[in-house]
């Protein structure tokens, strides 16, 4: 068996997959920062956003919704002069919005990943792909879930950007079934997805 081959021979892409992507995420700091980072990489590759994530998790003060909602402006001029992260505008301030929505669901909700998870009835959906080709861009799930999140006041949370969240928080596994992990991420209680 071999691993997914979308990481190619970048290291730090290997580890990710290796490592984190597709394991079930219920951590809600940690969701909140694949939500930020999912919406920079809103017309980039992850492998950019990647390889900007300690300086991310520097600017965005470890990604603490509580921290990055009290974001000033001079904060957020400072923040679009550091030439460590992407300097888009309107994305480093949607991150200061999205803390602010997130942590009005997480008080309804009692958490953000009680909110988020309820979308895929509080397990992972397990594919069975056999090759990168097959692999969607966007689900039902995740039509849904961006059309609550963007309700909610949320930004850069389009279909595409809410699924590649799912598949980094193991909402979905879109490893492929020759892929190691494809097996190793996977818990007893998760649905059986979709059909081949």
């Amino acid at each position: 068996m071999s691993r997914c081959p979308w990481p190619g021979n970048d290291q730090l892409l290997i580890s990710y997959h290796d490592l984190e992507w597709g394991v079930p995420l219920h951590d809600d700091r940690a969701l909140f920062e694949f939500l930020v980072l999912d919406g920079f990489q809103a017309g980039l590759s992850w492998k950019s956003v990647l390889h900007k994530r300690d300086a991310f998790r520097r600017a965005f003060r470890g990604f603490d919704p509580e921290l990055v909602v009290h974001l000033s402006e001079i904060d957020l001029e400072r923040l679009l002069q550091n030439p460590e992260i992407i300097r888009n505008r309107a994305k480093v301030r949607a991150a200061v919005t999205n803390a602010r929505a997130f942590l009005e669901v997480r008080d309804e909700f009692g958490s953000f990943d009680q909110f988020i998870w309820r979308f895929i009835g509080g397990t992972p959906l397990i594919n069975r792909w056999e090759t990168l080709s097959q692999v969607p861009a966007r689900s039902e799930e995740s039509d849904r879930m961006a059309r609550e999140l963007v309700q909610r006041g949320f930004k850069f949370v389009g279909s595409v950007i809410c699924y590649a969240f799912m598949q980094a928080t193991g909402m979905v596994n879109d490893h492929l079934v020759i892929c190691p992990r494809w097996a190793e991420v996977q818990d007893a209680g998760s649905s059986p997805g979709r059909p081949e």
